[in-house]
C-alpha cells in the first residue's frame, strides 16, 4: 500500500510540477503589487513566472517528467495567472475592457465547448494548438509591455505594448475560431484525440 500511495504523490514532487505549483502561488503576490503600484515588483514577479513557464515543460523533457498531472495542471497555471491579470490591469485602467472580455469570452467558451465534448464523447486531453500557443505568448507579452510601459514611457515600449495588444486580439479570435473548427471536425471521434485549448 505504501508503494501505490508513493507512485500517486509523485507528481506532486516532481521539479516541472512543483514548478508550475508555483506559478500558481505568485498569483495573489503579483495581484497585490500591481493593486498597491509597485509595478517593479509585479514586473519582477511576472519574469519569474514567465521562467517557472519556460522551465518546467523543459525539465519535463529532460528529466522524463511527463505526467498527466502536468499536462492538465501547466494550461490552467496559465489561464490562472493571466486572466487573473488581464482583469487586475483592466481594473486599473491599464488593459482595455475589451480586450479583457475577448480573452475571458474565448476561455469561457472552450471550457464549455470541452464540457460538452467530455459528457458527449468522453474527450479527455486537450493538446495546445499553434494558435492557442501564439495566443498565450501575446498574452504574456501584452501583460509585460503593460506593466513595463508603467515604468518607462520609453516610444518602443509604448510601441511594443500596442502591438502585444492588437495581436493578442487578434489570435484570441483566430484560435477560438480553430478550436471550435477543430471541435465540430472531431465530434464522434475516437476519446483518445485531442484538442487544441491552451
Amino acid at each position: 500500500m505504501a508503494d501505490v500511495a508513493n507512485t500517486r504523490l509523485n507528481p506532486f514532487r516532481t521539479a516541472p510540477n512543483l514548478l508550475t505549483l508555483l506559478r500558481i502561488c505568485l498569483a495573489p503576490f503579483l495581484v497585490a503589487s500591481i493593486l498597491d503600484g509597485y509595478y517593479g515588483l509585479s514586473f519582477g514577479l511576472f519574469v519569474v513566472a514567465g521562467l517557472t513557464d519556460a522551465l518546467d515543460g523543459t525539465l519535463a523533457r529532460v528529466l522524463k517528467q511527463r505526467t498527466r498531472l502536468g499536462q492538465y495542471l501547466d494550461p490552467v497555471a496559465d489561464k490562472v495567472l493571466l486572466s487573473t491579470l488581464f482583469l487586475v490591469l483592466m481594473h486599473q485602467g491599464l488593459i482595455p475592457a475589451r480586450v479583457t472580455v475577448m480573452v475571458f469570452g474565448r476561455d469561457v467558451g472552450i471550457l464549455l465547448v470541452a464540457a460538452i465534448l467530455y459528457a458527449a464523447v468522453g474527450w479527455r486531453e486537450f493538446i495546445p494548438s499553434i494558435f492557442g500557443k501564439a495566443n498565450t505568448a501575446a498574452q504574456v507579452g501584452a501583460v509585460a509591455a503593460v506593466l513595463l510601459h508603467q515604468l518607462t514611457k520609453t516610444l518602443w515600449v509604448e510601441e511594443f505594448r500596442t502591438l502585444a495588444l492588437d495581436a493578442t486580439m487578434v489570435l484570441t479570435v483566430v484560435s477560438g475560431l480553430h478550436y471550435a473548427w477543430l471541435a465540430s471536425r472531431r465530434v464522434g471521434a475516437p476519446a483518445s484525440n485531442g484538442l487544441g485549448a491552451k
